[in-house]
């Protein structure tokens, strides 16, 4: 949210956040594009690398849907589902079986109470009025100049801030059990197979990073607000 065309904000969050997000999203973007263009040793679509998972390791068996969108994949644990984007469901691909294990990585942490899982998924509901009770606070203090609602909005908003760090560990642990996952199946059968998996769930991992990173920016540009 830009308040006022402030140089500062400008030079240090809007423009590290765009180069940040751009970068990440297209190193992400070529990756996917890359992987998948390559078939997995196993010849297995997204779905079927799902109900391998489920069959070989540990993991309870659940439903696995597919969702409209490029790299919408998603674990939704209040309706304990998997939902897979049409292209991951569909393709046998090196990129598919990374996207797929990752998501089902969540589903191992959720099934084996995961620590940072519950701690994040408890912020959940905090987090639904918190955005908008944010800006609201913020541009109310701002322009009625009102200190403790401004210290107010910039409070729910690290509330948001702490939730996007949360992320970062929860993702890159679901990106280790996936690969542990392919590993017990027997899926990683040869280089392309694991360097593929390695370099999709790096990228994907990453975009949390820069996630937190730019929301981190965004929090220190409103605490110099309420000193200057």
């Amino acid at each position: 949210m830009v308040i006022f065309f402030d140089p500062f904000y400008l030079i240090f969050v809007l423009v590290p956040t765009i180069a940040i997000s751009a970068g990440v999203q297209l190193w992400l973007r070529s990756t996917y594009g890359k992987w998948s263009k390559v078939p997995n040793h196993a010849g297995l679509t997204g779905l079927q690398v799902g109900q391998a998972l489920f069959g070989r390791t540990g993991l309870q068996p659940i439903a696995l849907q597919t969702t409209p969108g490029e790299l919408s994949d998603h674990f939704d644990p209040s309706a304990n589902v998997v939902r897979l984007s049409q292209a991951v469901a569909a393709t046998p691909s090196v990129a598919s079986m990374a996207v797929t294990a990752h998501e089902l990585g969540h589903v191992q942490q959720h099934q084996t109470g995961s620590g940072l899982m519950k701690l994040r998924t408890a912020l959940v509901p905090a987090l639904r009025f918190s955005p908008t009770l944010s800006y609201i606070c913020i541009l109310l203090g701002l322009f009625l100049g009102i200190a403790g609602l401004f210290y107010l909005g910039i409070f729910f908003f690290g509330l948001m801030v702490i939730f996007t760090i949360m992320t970062v560990p929860v993702e890159f642990d679901a990106s280790r059990r996936a690969f542990r996952l392919l590993d017990q199946a027997g899926l990683l059968v040869d280089e392309n197979d694991r360097r593929g998996a390695r370099s999709m769930l790096t990228a994907a991992g990453f975009t949390y990073v820069a996630a937190a990173v730019t929301s981190i920016l965004q929090l220190l540009y409103y605490i110099s607000l309420s000193r200057r």
